[in-house]
């Protein structure tokens, strides 16, 4: 049974939107975007090879941390053809540290199946694009917009916050509004012929003014009609109170660990001699210092949480003499 609608929801689905309103927020929005739209790499291009491993690699993972990546991937693979052919080794080698590793796999995957079965051409429509391996909802609508300049509506992390703050008022944790509500709204405001600039722009807003617990509302081009920014200059309501997650520590986490893992792994020669392997003992000492015999167990699982997701392999795996069987491992 679906659960009821919250009075957010039912606020955000009968929000006056008539054509004037949808009209002056377009045109406001674009405006501020011709004058401070960012200037990123992949912005540049066209070509949705390109576009696709931006987004891919942009995935829960900040702009400027990106930038010298991407760059990196498509010198070393310029075209989705190159990547399609090239041992997934050399991906997982020219990903570096950017992190979020099972993405490289799928993109990988993806390349594949676009020159096998699309003729090396990405395909330019959402459905399509869709079945690619690791291409989701937002990836889709993504690369149909900035590759192909489909009126495609989708909401990544930023987009959201800006149309529930702009439509909706305040986040409210106790009260959510589901996603659907939120990417009707982007499919209202979406202007026809204009979704590449406008849906930059949403990107930029949230990125650059509509920031999560620092908005500044004072340069936000659409502050007059917003329903947030009464609350938020007045002080009644802080955006820090919107904050869900505890922090943690990611340098203890398992995926921190992978990270390390992997690093050591993309560190070995190319090939299949015993140097392109390391024993599981060794990889354990390169990766934390304190590493010794008890840790084992977890760093096996490590790895096979690697090899599970194709970012690694079992080169070797025999009984010793000693109590611990000898494991090497390897990139695919």
């Amino acid at each position: 049974m679906p659960r009821p609608r919250t009075k957010a929801e039912d606020l955000a689905s009968t929000r006056d939107l008539d054509d004037t309103t949808v009209t002056a927020l377009q045109s406001l929005l674009l405006d501020w975007f011709a004058a401070n739209g960012r200037d990123l790499p992949w912005r540049r291009t066209r070509d949705p090879y390109r576009v696709l491993v931006s987004e891919v690699m942009l995935q829960q993972i900040q702009v400027v941390r990106a930038i010298p990546f991407y760059e990196a991937f498509v010198e070393q693979f310029s075209t989705v053809s190159a990547l399609a052919n090239a041992p997934l080794a050399e991906a997982i080698r020219a990903w570096g540290d950017l992190g979020r590793y099972r993405r490289v796999v799928y993109l990988h995957q993806a390349a594949q199946i676009v020159v096998e079965h699309h003729g090396g051409i990405i395909p330019r429509d959402v459905p399509t694009l869709r079945t690619l391996p690791g291409v989701g909802p937002y990836t889709a609508g993504a690369v149909a917009c900035f590759a192909y300049e489909a009126d495609a509506a989708f909401i990544d992390t930023n987009m959201k916050r800006v149309l529930h703050r702009l439509l909706v008022g305040p986040e409210q944790p106790e009260q959510p509004v589901k996603e659907s509500v939120l990417l009707g709204l982007a499919a209202r405001l979406l202007p026809s012929g204009r979704a590449w600039a406008w849906n930059s722009a949403l990107m930029d807003l949230g990125a650059t003014v509509c920031a999560p617990r620092k908005p500044r509302c004072s340069a936000c081009p659409l502050r007059e009609r917003c329903r947030s920014v009464d609350d938020f200059t007045s002080g009644r309501v802080s955006p820090t109170a919107f904050r869900r997650t505890p922090p943690y520590r990611f340098e203890e986490s398992n995926r921190f660990y992978r990270g390390r893992v992997l690093a050591q792994l993309r560190r070995l020669p190319e090939g299949d001699t015993d140097e392109a392997s390391i024993d599981l003992a060794e990889l354990g000492r390169s990766i934390r210092d304190d590493f010794n015999d008890e840790h084992l167990d977890w760093l096996g699982g490590v790895v096979r949480s690697l090899t599970k997701d194709g970012l690694a392999v079992i080169a070797e795996e025999r009984p010793s003499y000693d109590d611990e069987p000898v494991v090497r491992v390897r990139l695919p």
